[in-house]
């Protein structure tokens, strides 16, 4: 590749991951936004619930003066309170849509382009197809709310997608099956896309270029990261997001290159997207006595050395 990769790319991070005390929505927010905001590597952040709205509004005021790309993260409350976008009661359906409509307001407070969801829990094969369809309403619910309170800019609701079988056990899943959903809930709404994650994809065992070229007609957003598959019995087993090369990881230098070269393939950072350009973002998270500057500096080391092998 030639050039930098600024030249493709906005790199992001997660931040309730890389200082995960932020997690609950409470701790040191804009102390830690604050040096997401004031490294010139990073150009997106996504950040998630902020419960007081004073701090809300003084972060939104930080990431504008940084002139960051926004995302929000609502996938983790829903984690937290136990709720789900494609429940089969329609009582609990509607409690998740609730909360992912609150959500789409915070988001616009913050001044986000994006805003990341996730299905619910595996029902098992034979209720999928129900399932599927209620999320597919769901998402149609928050796209149409996104719109109906969109300003200057219109907030994007996208569909991530995690394992089945290992961990986090939702039911969306395949990315080929988070793609039909994409395709569901777009030939109403055009304020639909998929974000997916390159640690994920081990979890899922699908191949990186499949995984991309599965998605990539309604990709807008795009994690990076690690995971730990092989050894139930390691700290990090699961979808736990540890650093890049971490003892008994799936991903490093190597495999963090040849999703790039899908990425670049596919044409994703040719793609109009949401945010200013399309966005990369570090999904890692310190484990143990490492620290979050440890983790971070890990993970732009890593990239730069995947970008420099392309």
């Amino acid at each position: 590749m030639q050039g930098l990769i600024e030249s493709y790319c906005h790199v992001g991070i997660v931040h309730g991951m890389a200082f995960p005390q932020v997690q609950g929505g409470e701790g040191p927010i804009l102390e830690t936004l604050g040096k997401i905001a004031v490294d010139p590597f990073f150009s997106a952040v996504e950040v998630g619930w902020i419960k007081d709205a004073k701090v809300r509004a003084a972060a939104a005021e930080l990431m504008t003066a940084a002139g960051l790309d926004v995302i929000f993260a609502a996938a983790p409350r829903l984690l937290r309170e136990g709720l789900s976008l494609s429940d089969p009661s329609a009582a609990g359906r509607q409690r998740a849509v609730d909360l992912c409509k609150r959500c789409v307001d915070e988001a616009y407070e913050l001044g986000a382009s994006i805003m990341a969801v996730l299905s619910g829990p595996d029902p098992g094969e034979a209720d999928r197809g129900s399932a599927t369809e209620g999320l597919v309403d769901s998402l149609k619910q928050l796209c149409a709310d996104a719109q109906q309170k969109a300003g200057e800019t219109m907030l994007a609701i996208s569909l991530e997608n995690f394992d089945r079988t290992v961990d986090k056990k939702l039911l969306i899943g395949p990315t080929r099956e988070a793609a039909e959903v994409a395709r569901a809930v777009y030939s109403e709404y055009s304020n639909v896309g998929l974000t997916i994650d390159l640690s994920h994809q081990p979890l899922l065992r699908e191949n990186g270029h499949d995984m991309v070229l599965a998605a990539i007609d309604y990709l807008i957003h795009v994690h990076v990261g690690n995971c730990v598959v092989g050894d139930s019995s390691h700290p990090a087993y699961g979808d736990r997001h540890p650093r890049f090369g971490v003892r008994g990881g799936a991903n490093g230098v190597e495999e963090l290159k040849r999703f790039l070269e899908a990425l670049i393939y596919a044409g994703y950072f040719r793609r109009s997207t949401p945010t200013i350009r399309p966005v990369v973002s570090f999904e890692v998270q310190p484990l143990g006595e490492e620290t979050s500057e440890l983790v971070i500096a890990n993970a732009k080391r890593t990239l730069l050395q995947a970008w420099a092998r392309l």
